[in-house]
C-alpha cells in the first residue's frame, strides 16, 4: 500500500509520525472518507466541504487548496490498486510539547491519505439484512464534526459487536434517534422515509444525501425531522447507510424483528435504485 504522508508519498511501513503529535496525544485532529468507484473518487468537492467544516470546527486552518487536495486523492488512487476503493484522509494539529491549548506560533500539521479496498456488501447480508442494538447516545454535541476523537464511538460500536450485531443505534436524551455509531439510519412507515436533521448531533453522511436524492427523484415520500425512539421502534424498515456499507436493511433491532423481521419493500427499492445510480452516475 502506498499512503501519502506530509507531501510524500511512501510504502505504508516506512510512514512515521511523531509521539508528539497531537492527534496521538489529544486526538487532535478530523478526517474524512471518501469512496472511490471505477477509480474516480465520488462527490469530491462535497467531501472536501465537509473536510472543511471540521476543520473550521476545530480551528485548524486547512493545509491544502481545493486544487490541491484533488491533486493528492487523484495521485493516491492511480498509485494503488483496485476499481473501487475508500479513501481515508486524516489532519492533526501536528507535533508540539504536550500542552492543551494550541501550539503557539503554530506548528505544520501532520496531513495523512491512505486508500483501501471497497467490496460491496455480500449478497447474503443484503437478503437476510443485519441486527441492530440502541444505545444512548452519549458523545459530546459538535457530532457534525469529524474528529478523530471516535473513542465514544468505538465503545457504542462495540457494543453491537459484543451482541453480535452490526450496528448500534443511538437514541439522544432517551427521546429521539440520531444516527448510527458509525452509519445513517432512516426509519420507513407506512411507505415514507423518515431521516434525522443534519443538525450538530449527527455526522451528515454523503450516502445519506444519496439516498433521500435519489428518493426525491423517484417520487418516495420523504421527511426530515427529529425521529422519535419510538417510532424506531414501530417503524415497518430501518435502513443503515453509509459509504462502505451502501444500503442495508436492518432488520432486528435488540432482540426484536422490524416489520416482518426481513428485508422489505423500501429497501428492496431503494437498494436498486442506488445500484443504478452507481452505475450511471457514481462509475462515471
Amino acid at each position: 500500500m502506498t499512503i501519502y504522508l506530509n507531501g510524500e508519498f511512501m510504502p505504508i511501513a516506512e510512514a512515521k509520525v511523531s509521539v508528539l503529535d497531537r492527534g496521538f496525544i489529544f486526538g487532535d485532529g478530523v478526517y474524512e472518507v471518501i469512496p472511490v468507484y471505477s477509480r474516480k473518487a465520488f462527490r469530491l468537492p462535497e467531501h472536501l466541504r465537509r473536510l472543511q467544516h471540521s476543520l473550521d470546527g476545530i480551528k485548524l486552518p486547512n493545509p491544502h487548496s481545493e486544487a490541491e487536495w484533488t491533486h493528492i486523492v487523484e495521485e493516491i488512487i492511480a498509485r494503488n490498486e483496485g476499481e473501487d476503493q475508500y479513501l481515508y484522509l486524516h489532519i492533526t494539529r501536528g507535533a508540539a510539547k504536550r500542552d492543551h491549548a494550541f501550539p503557539n506560533p503554530p506548528v505544520p500539521p501532520t496531513v495523512f491519505a491512505m486508500t483501501s479496498p471497497l467490496p460491496a456488501p455480500p449478497a447474503e447480508l443484503l437478503a437476510s439484512g443485519v441486527c441492530c442494538v440502541t444505545a444512548e447516545d452519549n458523545r459530546w454535541l459538535r457530532c457534525d464534526i469529524k474528529s478523530i476523537s471516535l473513542l465514544p464511538n468505538v465503545l457504542l460500536r462495540q457494543m453491537a459487536v459484543e451482541a453480535g450485531c452490526a450496528e448500534t443505534i443511538l437514541i439522544r436524551d432517551n427521546e429521539f434517534m440520531t444516527e448510527g455509531a458509525a452509519s445513517n439510519i432512516f426509519v420507513v412507515k407506512n411507505g415514507k422515509l423518515l431521516a434525522p436533521p443534519k443538525d450538530n448531533l449527527m455526522l451528515p453522511g454523503i450516502t445519506y444525501d444519496v439516498i433521500l436524492e435519489i428518493a426525491a427523484a423517484n417520487g418516495i415520500p420523504c421527511e426530515v425531522r427529529r425521529v422519535m425512539k419510538e417510532e424506531v421502534f414501530a417503524a415497518d424498515e430501518l435502513l443503515l447507510t453509509s459509504s462502505t456499507k451502501e444500503v442495508l436493511a436492518i432488520t432486528h433491532v435488540d432482540g426484536k424483528p422490524v416489520g416482518t423481521g426481513k428485508p422489505g419493500a423500501m429497501f428492496a427499492r431503494l437498494y436498486q435504485l442506488y445500484q443504478d445510480f452507481k452505475r450511471d452516475v457514481m462509475r462515471k
